[in-house]
This record gives structure tokens, C-alpha cells and sequence, in this order.
């Protein structure tokens, strides 16, 4: 079935927001067997609507609207659909009991305009929104047997109506489809064109499911798309050759679907029983506001510190004076002293560090904004990396942080090595700390025998 979406809204056209519900829809619609071929924006204008949905009728089976739905005058999309199909609007009252319910329930006032809501095209099935007050509406053109499914415009409620009345709808009355189920891999320590080589025999030899490869924020997505006549078909085919990727590089995959970073490596920590900490230059705490998003948290991330300035880095982390005046903040060295010295001072298994320039300004030809050093220490010693990262300071700040995520992903599965310069500063902060542990204790021992400092 051809499905086009339209979008209503002069914030769209202005770019106030963005058209998430296009997205959402695309993504379960394709899933469900439906074939979505053209995506309409208009504003809230009548005419325009008008011409949209007649335009989508000539070259769609299916038409879905979102938004157009509400109280207000400039709300229009089921008036135009109404219109379009030749029929009239009537109050339902098990809707207008609806709106008044819940409007009570959140303390708030019906105004004059709120009826509005509850007129209905004659014919139209509605779609329940328990958690708002424009319910959705499946409308059949009588002549040209266009279907005009119409959904409130704010994400949660679309996604709402979508998940509990209009996708069962669509999946009892559209079975004969099939279904189109897509499952992601995600990957880490792996470029595009290594994942690319390492499956090339499959890739050459899929038919269905197929298989395709994306490059996203650092790490490498492996999606799996299948069609068949159930979905616990589409399963089966997904699954027979998931298991034959994984053969190849499951050490390298991490998570599937929605999983995310910060969620993975919690449960890695909880499963290892370790805890983590970070010192942040540049990110400012995002890396570890990205970890404590996650639920339970608490188990395995036991603080952090921002050290924003030399002055911090070298009081609380313990970081060299004499590195921060000859080779800069932003440097290795710098780098795996504030991640041991965090790993320390914190008690923990792990220590994260990031050191980098968030820009706009401050770079130069030999450190560059963009560029970025991390660290990750543990007991057998620390690895440091450089990243080179562009865009705005928050798009650097992002990804810089979640960079820092993967990198101490890495490093608790074993994925990260240590490299011969790895080694080297290990062996070196290890004899400086001996050389420091000693002296502190020939100054003890004196002290203890009545000589004084020295």
C-alpha cells in the first residue's frame, strides 16, 4: 500500500520545531509492510491543505496528517478532510465526555472552543487519545476509496494513538502485507570498510533479509531488514542471520536497537562489579551526565570531577605542573595523569578522562579546535587516544563525551589495547609514583625517629 505522510504547521515551514513525527511514522509504517513514497510540510493555511490532500489522494492509497487537530481557529486539517471527502461534521459526545474528563482531571478550564474537538466526520472511526484531548480519525473517501487517517500533531499523543489504536487497525485490516521488520547490531573498534570486509560474504550472498551498513557518531550500525507474512517469520529470518554476523564480529557488537552507550557500559560495570569515575576538561560533566541518565547508576559511577582549569588539575588530580606548563592542557601527558589521578583520588576501578578544545576559539595550527585526548586507567595501566572532532562547541562537547563512553567500553570488554607509548607512560607514572611512595616513607620513618623534616 502507498502511504504519504503530510505534516501540518507553519512552525515546521519556519523551522521552530523538528518534524519528529515523520520520522517515527516512516520507520513503523515501513516496518509494517506499508510502502511510505512521498512526505508532504504545509502550513496552516486552507487552501494549501486543501490542494495537499488532494495531491496525495492522486498518488497515495493512504493519507496520514499529523497535526491540524486542535481547539484553535488556525486548526483546520479535519475540516479540509471532511470537506474533501463530502461529508459533514458531528458532535460525538463519547469524545466531548472524554475532553471534559480529562480537562478536569488536570485542573484545568473548558473554554468555548474545546467542542471543537469533538466534531467528527461522518463515517470516520475514532482513534482513542486517553492522554490528550484530539483523538485520531480513519476517514474513507466513498468514491475514490482514498484512506485519510488524521493525528494530533504533539509527538507523545501521535505516538500514543499510534501504538494503541491506529497500529492495530492498520495490522488487522492491511494482514495480507505482510510484515517488514528491520533489527540493528551495533559495533565499536571496528571502521566502516573492516565491518564492510568481514562480512562481504554475506553481504554479496543476501537476498532476504538484506543487510546494510551505517557509520553514526562513532560507532558502526549493522541493520537487518526482513519481510515476511508474520512477524514471528520475520523474526526467525533476522535471527538465522544475526547469528552467522556474530560469528564473524560479535566481540565487536555491543548493543542492538535502542541500546545506547551509557546503558551498555552500566551493565558491563555491573556485571564486571566495577565502578568508574571521570575528570572532564572540555565535556564540563557531560560524560558522566550521560552515564547518571541512566537508572541505577548510582551502582557503578561514584562521582566525578570538572577540572576546568590547570589550577584543578593539578590540586585534585595531581596532574604535573611542569606537564601543564611545557606540554599544555590539552595533551596526552595531561590526559592519563588526570585519569589515574581521578581513579585514585575516587577509589575506583576505572578512571575516564577528557582534555580537548570545545572551541570556537582558542585553537591553533599545532593543537586545533576539535582536537581531544582521553584516557582510560584500570590495574594494568593506562591508554590514552587522540580525537579529532568537528562542529559547533556542543556538537564537540557531545561527542567528545560520548566518545570518552566508548572508549572506557573498550577498554572494560578488552577491546582496547595498550600501545607501545601506552606501555612506556605506564612504566614511567608507575616508577614515579614508587620513587614518590619512597620518599614518603624515609620521611616518615625519620619523623618516627625523632629527626624532623628535612
Amino acid at each position: 500500500m502507498r502511504v504519504e505522510v503530510i505534516t501540518t504547521g507553519t512552525e515546521l515551514l519556519l523551522g521552530e520545531i523538528v518534524n519528529e513525527n515523520f520520522v517515527y511514522l516512516a520507520r513503523e509504517l515501513n516496518q509494517r509492510g506499508f510502502d511510505v513514497l512521498y512526505q508532504t510540510t504545509v502550513g496552516d493555511n486552507p487552501g494549501r491543505i486543501k490542494e495537499a490532500l488532494r495531491l496525495a489522494a492522486s498518488r497515495a492509497d493512504i493519507v496520514i496528517t499529523s497535526g491540524g487537530l486542535g481547539p484553535t481557529r488556525g486548526d483546520i486539517t479535519k475540516e479540509e478532510a471532511a470537506e474533501y471527502c463530502g461529508v459533514p461534521l458531528y458532535m460525538d459526545l463519547e469524545v466531548w465526555n472524554h475532553i471534559q474528563e480529562l480537562l478536569s482531571r488536570r485542573n484545568a478550564c473548558i473554554t468555548s472552543n474545546n467542542d471543537k474537538q469533538a466534531l467528527v466526520p461522518s463515517g470516520a472511526i475514532v482513534l482513542r487519545n486517553e492522554v490528550g484531548t484530539a483523538p485520531g480519525l480513519v476517514l474513507k473517501h466513498a468514491v475514490d476509496g482514498t484512506v485519510f487517517i488524521l493525528l494530533p500533531g504533539p509527538p507523545y499523543e501521535l505516538r500514543y494513538i499510534c501504538r494503541h489504536e491506529l497500529f492495530p487497525y492498520l495490522e488487522k485490516e492491511y494482514a495480507h502485507l505482510g510484515i517488514i521488520k528491520s533489527h540493528t547490531l551495533k559495533v565499536r573498534g571496528l571502521g566502516e570498510s573492516r565491518v564492510a570486509a568481514m562480512l562481504d560474504d554475506l553481504i554479496v550472498r543476501q537476498t532476504n533479509p538484506t543487510i546494510a551498513l551505517y557509520a553514526r557518531h562513532g560507532d558502526i550500525l549493522v541493520r537487518l531488514t526482513a519481510k515476511a507474512p508474520s512477524a514471528a517469520e520475520a523474526d526467525a529470518l533476522i535471527a538465522r542471520l544475526q547469528y552467522n554476523i556474530e560469528a564473524v564480529i560479535g566481540r565487536y557488537v555491543y548493543g542492538y536497537d535502542e541500546d545506547s552507550l551509557p546503558e551498555v557500559l552500566g551493565k558491563e560495570l555491573l556485571k564486571q562489579q566495577k565502578w568508574i569515575a571521570f575528570a572532564e576538561s572540555c565535556t564540563g560533566g557531560l560524560a558522566t551526565s550521560l552515564m547518571t541518565d541512566v537508572p541505577g547508576s548510582s551502582a557503578y559511577v561514584k562521582g566525578s570531577v570538572v577540572s576546568y582549569t590547570e589550577a584543578v588539575k593539578n590540586g585534585l588530580l595531581a596532574v604535573s605542573k611542569t606537564d601543564l606548563e611545557r606540554k599544555g592542557a590539552v595533551s596526552p601527558e595531561v590526559a592519563r595523569q588526570m585519569a589515574e589521578g581521578v581513579r585514585e583520588k575516587l577509589g575506583t576501578d576505572l578512571g575516564v578522562s577528557v582534555t580537548g578544545l570545545a572551541g570556537p576559539g582558542g585553537g591553533t595550527k599545532k593543537k586545533p579546535v576539535g582536537l581531544v585526548y582521553m584516557a582510560v586507567a584500570d590495574a594494568d595501566g593506562t591508554v590514552c587516544r587522540e580525537f579529532h572532532f568537528s562542529g559547533s562547541r556542543t556538537q564537540i562537547k557531545l561527542r567528545a563525551a560520548m566518545a570518552a563512553i566508548g572508549l572506557a567500553f573498550d577498554r572494560a570488554k578488552g577491546l582496547l589495547k595498550p600501545t607501545a607509548e601506552d606501555e612506556k607512560a605506564t612504566q614511567q607514572s608507575r616508577e614515579k609514583k614508587a620513587r614518590k611512595a619512597e620518599r614518603e616513607a624515609r620521611k616518615q620513618k625519620r619523623l618516627q625517629a625523632g629527626g624532623g623534616e628535612k
